[in-house]
């Protein structure tokens, strides 16, 4: 299902970004950078170009909830510090379908006539997911009826992401490919997610003995995981479908950071396109290790250049990301080591 992969970006004045044009991978995309260099954003505008086609929703209306600007007013998200009063969006897949929409920084609501070929782009809908960095599903029930009665100041993808959890699972027995994910991560989280009424709890057996706990009982690493598990059991991730994950290590502990790593390099292989926006130095290098040689895996390293504008180098070689805080940031904490054990061998620390 190529024509359902996403195949490039391009921004103009809108939020941090001056101009940057980036062309994806089919497989994994990789955005690394300090903070303030933009890598949520990507994902959002990415997520909401997918998303629509399933809702019908505006491009602009879609981007307005996603990003949530004050009073909602989408002209707060054109870049003003670069001189120009409007901003641009495009985004393209497969054969050429493209979604974009221009609006001014005067523009105070999104309306329908700011998008660009919505009709064309929605003509094949994409199953997307998007996970934020915050886990959900423990605060599901009251969070959800809260959104739908008030204007609360939360971004829509929060609200997203409980009813990808929630969809019904699909009749018949599951395809080989993911009952294969199904039994791996049962296995890995010991037990079984079961959905009641927008609650989840994860139903695992201690000797003899069944037990249910509420997730709001379970750390948030293993939360994560079940919320892949929801997502692959009914069918949200599947071939031709788009994963967006914010910060994957996010509470994660780093023992289970190969496991989701091994697991997101699997849904690759099976047609599955990934975005992830990482910090993590263990992500960053288990993805390397990890892969083999028909992965498909592009790293994006954002930066700020002198002019202080927002401009980023891609690689599909891990050797060859440049800039690379996160790496740096790791070496330098091993050579500060090495040389305080150095010092402490000489007598140094007596100081």
């Amino acid at each position: 299902m190529e024509h359902s992969k996403l195949t490039k970006l391009e921004l103009k004045k809108f939020t941090a970004f001056d101009e940057i044009k980036m062309d994806f991978s089919p497989g994994i995309n990789i955005f690394i950078g300090a903070n303030g260099t933009g890598k949520t954003h990507i994902l959002k505008v990415l997520y909401a170009a997918c998303d629509i086609t399933k809702t019908k929703l505006g491009f602009a209306d879609k981007i307005n909830r996603v990003f949530l600007p004050s009073q909602r007013k989408i002209g707060r998200l054109v870049n003003r510090k670069v001189g120009s009063g409007k901003a641009s969006i495009e985004v393209y897949r497969g054969d050429n379908l493209k979604i974009g929409c221009d609006f001014s920084v005067y523009k105070e609501l999104p309306t329908n006539d700011l998008d660009k070929w919505a009709e064309n782009w929605r003509s094949y809908e994409i199953d997307s997911a998007y996970i934020p960095v915050k886990e959900m599903l423990a605060n599901a029930p009251g969070f959800l009826s809260l959104y739908a009665e008030r204007l609360i100041h939360f971004e829509e993808v929060y609200n997203d992401i409980i009813n990808r959890a929630n969809r019904p699972i699909a009749r018949g027995r599951p395809s080989p490919i993911r009952s294969k994910y199904i039994n791996s991560l049962q296995k890995i989280i010991d037990g079984r997610v079961i959905p009641r009424n927008f609650e989840y709890f994860l139903k695992t057996k201690a000797g003899k003995e069944k037990a249910e706990l509420e997730f709001t009982l379970l750390a948030e690493g293993m939360r994560k995981l079940a919320l892949l598990l929801l997502l692959i059991k009914n069918d949200t991730l599947v071939d031709g479908s788009i994963l967006f994950w914010d910060e994957p290590e996010a509470n994660l502990n780093p023992s289970m950071k190969k496991v989701v790593i091994d697991l997101l390099l699997k849904l690759q292989r099976d047609g599955v396109q990934i975005f992830i926006a990482t910090h993590d130095y263990i992500v960053l290098k288990e993805f390397d290790l990890l892969r083999q040689t028909k992965d498909k895996i592009r790293f994006f390293a954002l930066y700020h250049d002198k002019e202080n504008k927002i401009q980023y180098n891609s690689t599909d070689d891990f050797l060859m990301i440049e800039p690379n805080l996160i790496q740096e940031t790791f070496l330098d904490i091993y050579d500060r080591d090495i040389e305080r054990a150095l010092k402490s061998i000489a007598g140094g620390d007596k100081e």
